[in-house]
């Protein structure tokens, strides 16, 4: 009997080993995410594929009695993607409280890179436009991809250290920050006063269920969900929800709560995310668009500005004695990562939609960011596996909870 079973489980590994080696590689969310791009670029430009492109941005019924999102690819966006940013939320809670981010000097880093990362494309899309009608057009290559950029890293496996990973998805989310700042100040973004103040409300009513320590469940999820439609009604970026509410959540809950969302966020929100956001159509003369001023000024604000500006005032910040690099992490290692920080895709494109609206310049702005981002892949995947390649040791915290906080983290 013995024997037999030992058999039957060996009949079945075969089969089942490459699924589980697949969903447990934290390589293959970044796999994902490129496979999707390319298939939804290529079904998009494909004859007949006005079905797909039309699909994501088709008016859902409904939506207006109760102001939800209006289509496919706005609940993925607003909805679906706060689940996201909660797994990235907690990921960074931990690291705050306990980790590569526990000291002043190493929290502090990703908010200065953050600014460098935002200040430099600006100022380099300026500098190619700034004498004419598109110099409005400065806040496009500020943003970083957060899903996508965390996404890749994880294709560096041990070459691309755990405390650069963190360092990464905290300025990412800053950066997003950021970014929301910009648009509400400089692209006519509508901020309703009321519905932030309810959502302040309905936040603090988190933060006292954690200090009155009651217990995790129902009411947290019904009051989380109120906090991401109050500020989905005060024209903030509703996916923040999903960081708050990790902040807001009790420390020993933050285990138990990856582990039930990270493989839906890793294959299926994530996936979901590529496909929407790429779900675009590729106009003709492409090479001449990237030629243009508004061309130029995006592709080399993020390819180039992104890792300069993040290197630069993140080494001024330390020879200041100002913060610190997270542990096993060298500075050619930081710059690659800037690379990674300057895809730019999806706060890219929508602040492309506010400064350009639908005509010439939108899509020479499009087509310029998908230019970047390919530019950006190729070149932090050769940095790291050449120039950056050194692979180090990384020496998890022992508070961190095993093994699940190395997947989420990569993941993430």
């Amino acid at each position: 009997m013995a024997l037999l079973t030992a058999q039957s489980k060996s009949h079945r590994h075969p089969i089942m080993t490459p699924l589980r080696d697949f969903l447990n590689d934290s390589r293959s969310t970044g796999v994902l995410l490129i496979g999707c791009t390319l298939v939804s670029l290529v079904i998009a430009n494909s004859t007949g594929s006005g079905w797909y492109t039309n699909g994501w941005k088709a008016a859902l019924p409904g939506h207006d009695t109760l102001h939800l999102p209006s289509s496919p690819i706005e609940w993925v966006n607003n909805f679906l993607m706060a689940f996201f940013f909660l797994l990235a939320g907690m990921e960074i809670k931990r690291e705050l409280l306990n980790g590569e981010l526990s000291s002043f000097k190493k929290a502090i880093l990703p908010f200065g890179a953050a600014f460098g990362g935002m200040l430099f494309p600006a100022l380099i899309y300026t500098a190619f436009n700034l004498h004419t009608q598109h110099a409005h057009g400065w806040g496009i290559p500020t943003a970083t991809d957060i899903a996508f950029s965390v996404g890749i890293a994880s294709l560096l496996g041990k070459r691309f250290p755990v405390g650069l990973k963190i360092l990464l998805l905290a300025l990412a989310i800053i950066d997003d920050l950021g970014a929301i700042i910009v648009i509400a100040l400089f692209y006519g973004g509508h901020v309703h006063p009321i519905w932030l103040a309810i959502a302040g409300l309905i936040y603090g009513a988190l933060l006292l269920c954690n200090f009155l320590k009651v217990k995790f469940g129902l009411l947290q999820i019904i009051l989380g969900l109120a906090l991401w439609y109050g500020l989905l009604q005060s024209g903030v970026e509703a996916t923040i929800s999903g960081v708050l509410f990790a902040f807001a959540m009790p420390v020993k809950h933050l285990a138990l709560i990856e582990k039930f969302i990270h493989k839906p966020v890793n294959f299926f929100i994530l996936p979901l995310f590529a496909l929407a956001n790429t779900a675009i159509l590729l106009p003709a003369g492409m090479i001449q668009s990237l030629g243009t001023t508004v061309g130029i000024g995006i592709i080399c604000g993020l390819v180039i500005g992104k890792p300069l500006g993040i290197f630069l005032v993140s080494r001024l910040m330390v020879a200041c004695n100002i913060a610190h690099l997270p542990s096993n992490t060298q500075w050619n290692q930081l710059f690659g990562m800037g690379t990674l920080a300057g895809i730019g895709f999806t706060m890219s494109i929508f602040t492309t939609m506010l400064a350009f609206g639908e005509g010439e310049f939108s899509n020479i702005s499009k087509i310029s960011i998908l230019a970047s981002v390919l530019c950006s892949l190729v070149v932090s995947l050769v940095y790291f596996r050449v120039i950056g390649g050194k692979r180090v040791t990384v020496a998890l915290p022992i508070t961190q909870p095993e093994p699940q906080a190395d997947i989420n983290l990569t993941a993430a």
